[in-house]
């Protein structure tokens, strides 16, 4: 009974939760603003305009995934300096997962 039980509840969280709601997003916008927009405000980017963080560009260059999110957040590439000594690991995650949801809300 009790395995049932356990293999249940590991089913409903697997299929019933994502990243984005175990992030916190209030926190992720609080550090993207205060780190990010000046360089990202409503998911442009004023240092290269063809790069931006809408939804369309982020799967045009294959970084629509958290991961690759928070592998450019921690390391940055060309112009954009890494945040890994900057921002927690927390951080980084709240912020990759503040920068999904907005690409899917269309930076609303």
């Amino acid at each position: 009974m009790l395995s049932v039980l356990v293999i249940s509840a590991i089913a409903f969280l697997t299929l019933f939760t994502s990243p984005a709601f175990a992030a916190d997003l209030a926190n992720g916008a609080k550090v993207f603003s205060a780190n990010c927009a000046a360089c990202h405000v409503g998911g442009g980017n004023l240092v290269n305009a063809t790069k931006t963080l809408k939804k369309a560009d982020l799967e045009k260059y294959e970084m629509a995934s958290l991961e690759a999110i928070k592998t450019q957040i921690a390391n940055g590439k060309a112009a954009m300096p890494g945040f890994k000594a900057r921002l927690t690991d927390a951080q980084i995650e709240d912020v990759a997962n503040y920068v999904l949801d907005q690409a899917e809300k269309g930076w609303s």
